[in-house]
């Protein structure tokens, strides 16, 4: 039998669908190590994520999105492989995405996405939140319960970001079909490693909002879109098109499977954590940090990486240029040497908000406040109208006996189905 430490997180399905005990057999090779027979090195320590987070110059995020698994197409020289990484940046998957940008192109979309997600905007779009949440919840209650993902999570997360981007109500739909018919990111079951296939949903979506985008140049509205389309970067320059249309797919995109997942993780916890429901119900200010502590202990990312661009060192590992570095989220955030009783649900755990499941650094996650407000107003109303939620036991079993099937992904750490049982308040 091939000992756990052996095994490939990135393509054994055992270990992408409960990924905790082989970070844990990592880890005891040292907060950043080379698990054996692999060519990457692994974060497991939170400090140690923090300080490559926090380190742009030495650390490029261009294979954010195709991992750490995956081989470089060139072979790495010297002690600052800048200039070969550039060279080679378009032959990696995603090249055009901003959570693979580098330096001034990324400082650049950043500048445009920092201006759309501003607090006043996501105010605004609280109010459809809401309304939303409450049309959702009470349908469910009616029937008794509901399939939570598919039937509240994922419709819900995308009409959130479509109404906030300005997508027209007449296309809803559509891209509500196409999420519910896409594979989520790093998964298994995904067909092709590509972003160019005719069928891709970051295809079928950038037709839409090429349209869009086209539209608000010539007649922009009160929307984000519009924001996009009539915007400038920091120097005055304008976006090319092409990069308008990437930047809104990757928005619209980029949080779905991650707010849909959070949502089902929180209430798998909501439900099975001893007194929580009846404790959230009674004081409706401690759903925030109870998403907190989910987000450190399940967060939907289980894994981002990183390329050592020129040579470095990190806790006292010495780190050659060209060295691709996996950043285990889902191990990072049950470093016992930053969160007492790491494996424990605290809720007011002191800190939480210190966790890193949105990244920290120059790629934090720029959705990260849309994900708080859209998940903790959906459960005020869950907890709101019912007087008891639980798993329906023929699906899940027990609280002691738990029968959970999560995403085969080696990037989304997330429930495929979820079945509640909703009992309204009398």
């Amino acid at each position: 039998m091939t000992a756990l430490i052996e095994k490939d997180f990135f393509t054994d399905p055992d270990i992408l669908l409960d990924p905790y005990a082989y970070f844990e057999e990592v880890r005891k090779l040292g907060p950043i190590a080379q698990p054996p027979g692999k060519d990457y090195l692994v974060v497991t320590g939170f400090s140690e994520a923090l300080e490559i987070f926090r380190n742009a110059a030495d650390f490029s995020s261009s294979i954010a999105l195709q991992s750490a698994s995956v081989p470089l197409t060139f072979e790495p020289q010297g002690p600052d492989i800048s200039e070969q990484l550039e060279e080679h940046r378009s032959d990696i998957l995603g090249h055009n995405l901003v959570v693979n940008m580098d330096d001034h192109p990324h400082t650049n979309m950043r500048a445009l996405i920092n201006r759309l997600f501003v607090p006043s905007r996501l105010k605004a779009n609280e109010l459809f939140i809401r309304q939303y949440s409450e049309e959702l919840v009470r349908e469910a209650i009616d029937k008794g319960g509901c399939e939570l993902i598919s039937e509240i999570a994922t419709p819900f997360v995308t009409l959130v970001i479509a109404d906030l981007l300005g997508v027209p109500a007449e296309d809803r739909q559509f891209f509500m079909n196409v999420i519910k018919n896409s594979a989520v990111p790093g998964s298994l079951d995904s067909s092709e490693n590509t972003h160019d296939r005719p069928d891709h949903p970051f295809v079928l979506m950038g037709g839409y909002f090429y349209k869009y985008i086209q539209d608000r140049i010539e007649n922009p509205r009160d929307d984000i879109l519009s924001e996009l389309a009539q915007s400038s970067y920091p120097d005055g320059s304008k976006p090319q098109l092409q990069d308008l249309i990437d930047l809104a797919v990757f928005m619209f995109g980029a949080g779905q499977d991650t707010s849909a997942k959070l949502i089902g993780n929180a209430m798998r916890y909501l439900v099975d954590e001893p007194g929580l429901q009846d404790q959230l119900r009674a004081d409706p200010t401690l759903i925030a940090p109870m998403l907190e502590e989910v987000l450190r202990l399940e967060g939907s990312s289980k894994m981002t990486a990183r390329l050592a661009r020129r040579d470095t060192e990190v806790g006292g590992v010495k780190i050659k240029a060209g060295t691709r570095i996996a950043v285990a989220l889902a191990s990072i955030s049950r470093d016992e040497r930053r969160w007492p009783e790491p494996h424990k649900f605290m809720l007011n755990r002191p800190g939480i908000k210190e966790h890193l499941s949105f990244g920290r650094g120059a790629h934090t996650c720029a959705g990260a406040p849309l994900a708080r407000v859209e998940v903790r107003v959906l459960f005020e109303k869950f907890l709101e109208h019912t007087s008891r939620i639980t798993l329906d036991p023929a699906r899940h079993g027990t609280t002691s006996d738990r029968k959970l099937e999560f995403e085969p992904s080696f990037i989304v750490r997330g429930l495929s189905e979820l079945h509640v049982k909703l009992e309204a308040k009398p």
